[in-house]
């Protein structure tokens, strides 16, 4: 089922994530709508807080970055079959380089801009089985889950920008908080001002 899109201003995105247990009601019907919600909204990944739940869950699906003909063939390999739930997650390295990317959000739509992360990551999670892993990701796939695992710490991506380019998004994300951007995906606004 796709869920409404929770869009920037909603306090749930500003809440740090609880652990859930491996009898959190419904998780597997929770996830398979989490990766439909994703998909309808053409996203690489999306966090629980982004449907309104304040829980440490996000889903992962690389496959739209395997066509990038800029990559190498084992980077474009690695994408395209990287798609996972990730339960509870705890980052415990970033090392490597900060780079910077173009990054965007489906609850912050119509805004894009340059995000400097660490290029590795070392993270501990569950999958949606509930078995434990301890895995170290780099490049693109290490971008988009410290994207994500921002969203369950209660951080946007534009919260990383400077103070001067936050002053330049701040008409747009004005307009998103007051239900004025129309993405071609389902959104819940906090406010419906202007109609």
């Amino acid at each position: 089922m796709v869920l409404p899109i929770i869009a920037y201003g909603d306090p749930v995105l500003r809440k740090k994530g609880e652990n859930i247990s491996q009898d959190y009601p419904n998780l597997k019907q929770l996830i398979a709508d989490m990766f439909e919600t994703m998909y309808n909204a053409h996203g690489v990944g999306l966090a629980a807080p982004q449907i309104g739940l304040a829980i440490r869950l996000f889903v992962i699906d690389t496959t739209p970055f395997g066509e990038d003909e800029d990559l190498s063939a084992e980077e474009r390999q690695q994408l395209s079959t990287f798609k996972k739930a990730l339960i509870n997650p705890v980052i415990l390295k970033e090392d490597g380089e900060e780079w910077g990317f173009n990054e965007g959000c489906l609850s912050i739509p119509e805004v894009r801009e340059d995000v400097y992360r660490h290029e590795r990551i070392t993270i501990e999670y569950y999958d949606e089985d509930f078995n434990k892993h301890t895995d170290v990701y780099d490049g693109l796939i290490a971008r988009v889950i410290q994207h994500e695992y921002d969203h369950i710490e209660g951080i946007l991506f534009t919260d990383r920008l400077s103070a001067l380019k936050k002053r330049l998004i701040n008409k747009k994300l004005q307009n998103i908080m007051e239900g004025k951007t129309r993405p071609d995906y389902k959104m819940k606004f906090i406010a419906k001002k202007g109609r």
